[in-house]
């Protein structure tokens, strides 16, 4: 099965990817909403509660990375990972208190650190090197459109049954479990047995050289300024978006995610992975820069919007570039190493803005980003003039 010239495992983990997001998505946007209007939860806890749940899976992800080339295999570890994600749900549908939302997101996150690594070594194992971008692009384009269908979805079940979140919350579970159901019987494995005699992979940096090093130092530095996205949401709210409309703008922010993606990460392909990830860096620090000085909603939408464009030309085309300088026993390793650094940075990058929000102000965290994304464009800018 070919689609725009991609793999059929690559169209498949697409379709996988934007089902699970349907799922997430549909209860996601309203999370923070429900811990600090329903529960009184401070937003330091939020920011804790996020930071936890992201980064404690984050090192599943390496883990799970480095067992998948161990082992050889991909596609089972996907089940497993996407399966213990469709298992969160009830968590949060009988959720009474705030740990039972943080079990919630920790599970999901679980599932998400064991799936990751062994999904992006199966599409990179199934694309010519000429089209990784677009591959990983399509990818990332699947995903996020189902982040679009998702709250469009939790619109439609809110307004048709009066605001019964815990319905929504139920109904999550079936898109989750259609996902599972593709893997199992449209994925087919694409790690070849390594020869008894080979070298096994180690959770070790040693198997990759300083153009990788480097660039988890640039792309770890980044995400510390990136912080949950919750902020964003937490923002808006505080701006004056009216709660209700709160996953509307989630909407507009994933739509542009998804119609960016695709063509984000054929430009790569044409004009250099490298180019993009600059861009990327310096084009989030002036949404973020334009957070911290937004005053109106209509602000808030056009930010949101261009907050989707960043995403559509980041996350596929890191990932692509990464794939370009990692060798080729140690794929899933390398990208469990790389989610990893990612996750974990999101820990501090949420308490610290959970503590600038508190302490400093609302526009604390959305400057203290701006800046970091600026230094690591700097150090991206020396990283590219010394590796060509």
């Amino acid at each position: 099965m070919k689609l725009l010239g991609l793999n059929r495992n690559v169209v498949v983990a697409g379709l996988v990817s934007f089902l699970m997001d349907v799922s997430s998505e549909m209860i996601y946007p309203l999370v923070p909403l429900f811990l600090a209007n329903v529960l009184g939860v401070n937003k330091s806890v939020i920011g804790l509660i996020e930071g936890i749940a992201e980064s404690t899976a984050s090192l599943l992800k390496v883990f799970s990375g480095w067992y998948s080339d161990h082992t050889s295999g991909r596609k089972w570890l996907m089940v497993a990972g996407y399966g213990i994600s469709a298992l969160s749900r009830p968590f949060v549908a009988l959720a009474t208190a705030w740990p039972h939302v943080f079990a919630f997101r920790f599970v999901d996150r679980l599932g998400k650190g064991i799936r990751t690594a062994p999904r992006d070594a199966l599409i990179d194992e199934s694309t010519d090197r000429s089209s990784l971008g677009g591959a990983f692009g399509f990818h990332r384009s699947m995903d996020t459109f189902g982040a679009v269908v998702g709250p469009s979805l939790a619109i439609l079940l809110l307004s048709l049954f009066a605001n019964n979140y815990r319905l929504v919350f139920w109904l999550s579970i079936i898109p989750a479990a259609m996902a599972v159901v593709f893997i199992v019987f449209f994925i087919t494995e694409t790690a070849k047995r390594t020869p008894a005699d080979s070298p096994k992979p180690k959770l070790s940096l040693s198997h990759f050289d300083w153009r990788f090093k480097l660039f988890m130092g640039i792309a770890t530095l980044f995400a510390i300024g990136n912080s949950s996205d919750v902020f964003l949401i937490l923002r808006a709210e505080q701006i004056g978006v009216p709660s209700v409309m709160i996953p509307a703008v989630y909407l507009v922010f994933n739509l542009v995610y998804s119609l960016s993606a695709l063509p984000a990460g054929m430009a790569a392909d044409r004009f250099g992975k490298k180019r993009l990830i600059l861009l990327s860096f310096v084009f989030f620090a002036i949404v973020y820069f334009g957070f911290a000085a937004a005053a109106t909603t209509l602000q808030v939408w056009v930010l949101f919007g261009f907050y989707g464009l960043f995403m559509g030309i980041t996350e596929g085309v890191q990932k692509a570039y990464l794939a370009t300088i990692i060798p080729e026993t140690f794929k899933a390793t390398a990208f469990g190493i790389y989610n990893m650094f990612i996750g974990l940075a999101l820990l501090p990058a949420s308490i610290v803005a959970g503590l600038l929000w508190d302490n400093v102000g609302p526009t604390a965290p959305f400057y203290f980003g701006g800046i970091m994304a600026l230094l690591s464009a700097s150090l991206f800018l020396v990283y590219t003039g010394k590796f060509k």
